[in-house]
């Protein structure tokens, strides 16, 4: 996420502030719609409140909090992470009873919201992530951070650090999925839904590890236009709104419809990814080819 909204600082150098403002606006109401309109097809639990019901909420908010000053934002979403289970907890009594009512199901804990919709990324602990990643994309365009590989290595490893010590600690910080053991399993199963401070620790450390190695290994190389890496990042939205469709579809064929395991679900997911990249290059020439169209949102 890092990555992309630094992209979009750049752009932003070069349109209005205005325009910024407009493509943001649009983008995220697409975004946003795709969810209940589309992808709750795919998935088939009726109507579902996701991760683009995040992504495109957090886009428009970000609007505004875009003109705040980025180490401000930093602490916040920061803030906002470490503080995540209390922010729940609240939802919870101001709804006086186990669930939180509607307002705090979108915006922090999720859950049903009546018979057949469900909110499953409730959207500020999601708009954290995005404000982190818009401060981090802004001091990388503006030189603050001189050494990717060693910031993303220290962030990561610091991440890590702090997983171990919350998630051993076994109290505050995983949103009440506490561990029953000292299995692997049992570390890693923290909660997602909504995000636990451990969750965030975890899943922001490897990215961060993850960015560094690629940052060492992309600096002073000019990648393929051909690279999977590549192909996928420049298409990400046109992926994912077909992937899932694709997965189902073909799973109800075969029989394996919420039936297979892990190794078959690896296979699926290997199998689609090779599907759908010519499928990704193309609609890639295509947007180029049309950049002022509507289908440049997606």
């Amino acid at each position: 996420m890092a990555l992309c909204l630094s992209i979009a600082g750049r752009q932003a150098r070069s349109v209005s502030e205005r325009e910024v403002d407009r493509h943001l606006l649009i983008r995220g109401l697409i975004i946003l719609g795709l969810d209940p309109l589309w992808m709750s097809l795919g998935f088939g639990y009726g109507v579902l409140f996701q991760v683009l019901y995040a992504i495109g909420g957090s886009m428009i908010i970000m609007i505004g909090l875009r003109r705040l000053n980025p180490k401000l934002l930093l602490m916040v979403s920061l803030g906002f992470m470490v503080f995540s289970e209390v922010f729940a907890g609240l939802a919870l009594w101001i709804s006086g009873g186990e669930r939180a009512g509607p307002v705090g199901a979108f915006l922090i804990t999720g859950g049903i919201i009546s018979d057949g919709v469900f909110v499953l990324y409730p959207l500020l602990p999601w708009l954290a992530y995005m404000v982190l990643g818009w401060s981090i994309g802004n001091m990388l365009i503006t030189g603050r951070i001189k050494r990717p590989f060693r910031f993303y290595g220290a962030a990561g490893f610091t991440c890590l650090v702090i997983f171990l010590v919350v998630r051993g600690l076994n109290g505050y910080g995983n949103m009440v999925l506490y561990r029953y053991g000292t299995s692997m399993v049992q570390w890693l199963h923290v909660s997602k839904y909504p995000p636990s401070l451990t969750f965030s620790l975890l899943e922001l450390g490897l990215m961060c590890l993850l960015l560094a190695v690629l940052s060492r290994f992309y600096r002073n190389r000019n990648a393929s236009a051909w690279n999977p890496l590549i192909v996928y990042g420049q298409t990400p939205l046109f992926f994912y709104i077909l992937h899932v469709h694709l997965l189902a579809a073909a799973a109800k064929l075969t029989g394996l419809y919420k039936s297979a395991g892990l190794m078959e679900t690896g296979l699926a997911t290997a199998a689609v990814m090779i599907v759908l990249y010519p499928f990704c290059i193309q609609y890639r020439k295509f947007k180029r080819a049309h950049p002022q169209g509507l289908l440049q949102y997606i």
